[in-house]
């Protein structure tokens, strides 16, 4: 498990960035934290460093957001709304999860089941107005 204490929206944003260097093509990635811990922020700096050019925005209406640019995609899905298999199926996941593109799911303690045994898990927990505990380990790794 890696852990970074952030200090700021930039640092979470930054550190993003240079962690999306480092990930596989395809990665699956689920997001733990409550409200306003910096999901969003995160998957800001993860676009970056994909070198996808687009603003970053939560999916919480939309259920899913997609971002394309540099040869890359990274589908950003919120899953807060999701309470079992139906909601999951009729959202597409299980389609996106056959691309190759990048995928980033919020709340996924709801889909936790549905991930992929490679999952990357990000666990962003609020220290305090600004500062931000990111842990990152592989789904399974901490249950």
């Amino acid at each position: 498990m890696k852990k970074f204490i952030s200090h700021s929206y930039d640092e979470t944003v930054n550190f993003a960035k240079e962690f999306a260097k480092t990930l596989p093509n395809s990665a699956v990635i689920g997001y733990l934290g409550d409200l306003g811990a910096g999901k969003t922020a995160f998957t800001t700096g993860l676009v970056k460093g994909l070198g996808i050019d687009m603003d970053v925005s939560s999916p919480t209406f939309a259920i899913c957001n997609e971002y394309r640019g540099n040869g890359k995609i990274l589908y950003h899905f919120d899953m807060y709304r999701i309470d079992g298999w139906d909601d999951l199926y009729s959202t597409g996941f299980f389609d996106y999860l056959d691309s190759d593109a990048y995928i980033v799911a919020e709340w996924s303690e709801n889909i936790y089941g549905a991930l992929p045994d490679y999952a990357i898990m990000i666990e962003i927990n609020k220290l305090s107005d600004n500062e931000r505990e990111i842990k990152i380990y592989k789904k399974g790794e901490i249950d």
